[in-house]
């Protein structure tokens, strides 16, 4: 520990006469000296031990214990050896006193009556050598304190610097995955568009291609909504729909979700939930979600003829409901255990592998079992044996017997034909909407810019107007809704937002300037039947 040097600096007066101690002590008294007074050896031994003494000030002629023996008990003990002692003696001062004075460790001899100036002026020097100790002492300490936090920064740059190579490497085999992930599906897309283009087809042909487009659409739009779960998780974004809810339920009808990809892999599902309710207190869509990532994980890494078995129980002894995903696949090495759940990590990351996907699934599954209050862990007897993964989750608080209702209640649907303003500046993206649309039986105009979108709306007068929000034209989505619901005629519009950001604050913001409903790219289209839905549901409310 560092001595400051604002700590005082101790003399030993040793004395057996009273008057002399105090004499001394009225010509040596400063600043920063503490003078401590003994009338015995004993006592001036006691001193020694609970201060660190500058200077021992020592009479010779003493009862019971002279200044010779004090001295040498001090010259045989580690802790006073070393401090400096001028003797005081009013007898002679012959050789041999003087010599046995010096072997018992003096550094000088002082006669009585003390001259003053002398005696002050030794004092001085010692009181300056134990200041400089200690400042000494204290550039000791403070130098060690800075070569260790020298040591602990250099060793803390180096994990930083490595964690930095680290993370960049990542963030470029990320990129790489990324690129092969969404390379992968864009080719039997393109593909599929090729045969569409050619005449003369089987209806099955056509058939196969609407589906692939379709597999694979969907594959890309999972992609891109994982990394933007990922995002908004590690935000803090992600807002729970909360509600008492069976996860006995989710657990079945997911896995009945996934039974077809599974089987058609040729891996075996079984399925074990309980009749009766398991309550948690959660997000549903949220939890299908988690229930089903584990199982598209455990269907990737498991070989054809293997199995995957999913479980759901009630633990009574912790008040849990417990998910468990079992398989009979790759499992997992102690090195993968440690980043399974982290961001973007797969057990494999070459391209030569054949699982597919980001390295995202388990990473959400954390986070959003985490905003459950609940935990998510993965066990492996080891590479080859297979894996198991065990979702915990608080039971809900039991509640009392209500009448049966249903779950969910459909809401009758007005068939009708809708005039539509479709406003949309990628004109691939205009075209395909608006023959979706017209196909649905509405009546369809197109807008490129926004400026255009208005001038037409005041023409077409439509019911709906959906428009993306990122427009050429110096007329925004934002501005354009703004202007629309500005204009008397044309303000009972149902507007709806179309657009790649589907975050929060995207939504906040269209429905700030005006907009009824916010769609996310690509749209999928029971949302866009919905969004017509209640745009029937309005036109019938104003005519009635």
């Amino acid at each position: 520990m560092t001595t400051p040097a604002t700590e005082p600096v101790y003399f030993l007066l040793v004395d057996d006469l009273e008057e002399n101690l105090l004499a001394l002590e009225g010509l040596l008294r400063r600043d920063g000296l503490k003078l401590l007074l003994a009338r015995s050896g004993v006592e001036a031994l006691e001193l020694l031990l609970r201060h660190d003494i500058a200077l021992a000030l020592i009479d010779i002629q003493m009862p019971a214990m002279d200044g010779f023996e004090l001295a040498e008990l001090m010259r045989g003990t580690e802790r006073t050896r070393r401090v400096p002692i001028i003797f005081l003696t009013a007898g002679s001062t012959d050789r041999s006193r003087r010599f046995r004075g010096y072997e018992a460790g003096a550094v000088d001899f002082l006669e009585k009556p003390l001259e003053t100036h002398i005696l002050r002026s030794k004092a001085e020097v010692f009181f300056e050598l134990f200041r400089q100790r200690q400042e000494v002492a204290q550039q000791r300490d403070e130098l060690k304190s800075a070569t260790e936090e020298i040591t602990r920064l250099l060793k803390e740059s180096r994990q930083y610097s490595q964690a930095l190579q680290e993370a960049d490497q990542r963030k470029d085999e990320f990129l790489a995955m990324l690129a092969h992930e969404l390379r992968n599906p864009l080719a039997p897309v393109r593909n599929a568009v090729e045969i569409l283009r050619l005449e003369g087809l089987a209806k099955s042909d056509v058939a196969q291609a609407r589906e692939i487009i379709s597999r694979q659409v969907s594959h890309m739009a999972r992609l891109v909504d994982d990394l933007l779960d990922v995002a908004r998780i590690a935000r803090g974004k992600v807002r729970l729909r909360s509600e008492r809810c069976d996860l006995a339920t989710v657990v079945r009808q997911t896995a009945e979700d996934y039974r077809a990809t599974i089987t058609e892999a040729g891996v075996e599902l079984q399925v074990t939930v309980p009749d009766d309710r398991i309550d948690v207190e959660g997000d549903p869509i949220r939890l299908a979600q988690v229930v089903g990532n584990l199982l598209h994980n455990a269907r990737k890494f498991t070989p054809g003829g293997g199995r995957v078995r999913v479980r759901a129980e009630r633990d009574a002894s912790t008040w849990q409901a417990v998910v468990i995903v079992e398989d009979t696949g790759s499992g997992l090495d102690e090195t993968v255990k440690k980043r399974l759940f982290e961001p973007f990590s797969q057990a494999d990351q070459t391209f030569e592998r054949d699982k597919g996907g980001l390295g995202l699934g388990l990473a959400l599954v954390r986070g959003l079992i985490e905003l459950h209050s609940g935990t998510v862990t993965a066990e492996s007897p080891g590479p080859g044996r297979g894996s198991t993964f065990t979702l915990r989750l608080p039971l809900a608080e039991p509640q009392a017997e209500t009448p049966d209702s249903p779950d969910v209640v459909v809401a009758e649907t007005t068939q009708s034909r809708l005039r539509i303003l479709l406003v949309e500046d990628n004109r691939d993206a205009a075209l395909t909407l608006k023959l979706l649309l017209t196909l649905m039986g509405h009546q369809v105009a197109v807008a490129f810019d926004g400026p255009d979108g208005l001038a037409q709306a005041r023409l077409f007068l439509p019911e709906v107007v959906i428009s993306d929000l990122g427009l050429p034209g110096g007329l925004d989505g934002y501005a354009l809704a703004e202007a629309l619901r500005a204009e008397a005629a044309l303000s009972p519009v149902y507007l709806v937002a179309l657009s790649g950001y589907g975050q929060d604050d995207d939504q906040r913001r269209a429905l700030c300037a005006g907009f009824d409903r916010h769609l996310v790219k690509p749209v999928e289209q029971h949302k866009l039947a919905a969004a017509l839905d209640s745009a029937m549901k309005r036109r019938a409310s104003i005519v009635h």
